[in-house]
């Protein structure tokens, strides 16, 4: 098995798990670490929220020794609020803190954070830099898109700066912030990431099997790849393993068993509606269960969905 470090952390050169909000809570990063992810963040989170206490945000910063090596993600674009949203992040023993530069949504981007950096490259080298330096031992790394648009692509600027300022490592997702998430990925901005850098590249963006994987890591030399959107309902990714279906829905039962025992089942089992859907996708019938799905309150609903799901199939 090879392996590559950011900084002092040791990772399988396999596949890492994308952050993804309100996706990848820690049942979700618990099934794809089982199932051979190498690597996985943690749900982004406001450095603001957590300087102000709030409650909620800091909950997002709660790490299973299960998942690790794990990342703590955080977005803001004050370089003080970041520093001290570091500090705090630090409690959790966070192997690594990821920086994010990178996410489209509206309600991040008109903050002046997430992809709204890589427009105001000094701002962005401040924001690593202060985070850099009260983040001490553990390493920092930044998340990033090519650029903002077609007529901004930035990302090797942007990357040679995060390098300069002290970053470990750099993941690029292959598209910009208008594409958000349509489109093809562009994997030869993330090539020209690793060849303008010296610390580890982590490509992103249209990787859903083993063997686009592997024609990641052969087109771009990047360090490590990505996968995100390609893992719901299919933490099977990581291993290239096709499931049965009585293996999916136990998987499906399992996962969300345990985000019932992490979070109570009123949350949970509502958290928990998209995750069966995706998991059922494709299957007999998945447009008609999709709305059973959509409709769970309780363990006994999700057990009932699955009993008619295997009777149906045999």
């Amino acid at each position: 098995m090879e392996y590559f470090n950011i900084k002092n952390i040791k990772i399988k050169k396999t596949a890492a798990m994308a952050p993804m909000a309100d996706v990848a809570d820690t049942a979700f990063r618990i099934m794809v670490k089982r199932f051979g992810a190498a690597y996985t963040v943690g749900e982004m989170t406001s450095a603001k929220g957590l300087t102000y206490g709030d409650k909620r945000t800091a909950e997002l910063l709660v790490l299973s020794d299960t998942e690790r090596p794990s990342a703590i993600q955080l977005f803001g674009y004050e370089p003080n609020v970041m520093a001290e949203a570091v500090e705090i992040a630090l409690k959790h023993n966070p192997d690594i803190i990821d920086i994010n530069a990178g996410c489209p949504v509206n309600k991040v981007v008109k903050t002046g954070a997430g992809s709204a950096l890589m427009r105001n490259p000094r701002l962005f080298g401040e924001v690593v830099e202060a985070s850099v330096k009260a983040a001490g031992e553990v390493p920092v790394t930044v998340k990033i898109r090519t650029g903002w648009d077609d007529n901004s692509i930035n990302c090797v600027e942007i990357a040679r700066i995060a390098e300069g300022v002290g970053a470990s490592a750099v993941t690029v997702h292959g598209r910009t912030r208008t594409q958000f998430y349509s489109g093809k990925a562009d994997w030869a901005m993330i090539a020209a990431v690793k060849q303008a850098v010296n610390i580890p590249v982590i490509g992103n963006g249209d990787v859903d099997s083993a063997e686009s994987a592997e024609q990641m890591y052969r087109q771009t030399g990047c360090d490590l790849v990505m996968i995100g959107r390609a893992a719901l309902g299919n933490p099977w990714v990581f291993n290239g393993v096709i499931p049965s279906l009585s293996e999916k829905l136990s998987v499906m039962r399992e996962h969300i068993e345990l985000a019932v025992s992490l979070k109570g089942e009123y949350i949970a089992m509502r958290e928990s509606r998209k995750h069966a859907a995706w998991y059922i996708k494709g299957i007999r019938g998945a447009a008609a269960l999709r709305n059973r799905c959509m409709s769970l309150e309780t363990l006994d609903d999700l057990h009932e969905l699955i009993e008619t799901i295997l009777g149906e199939s045999n």
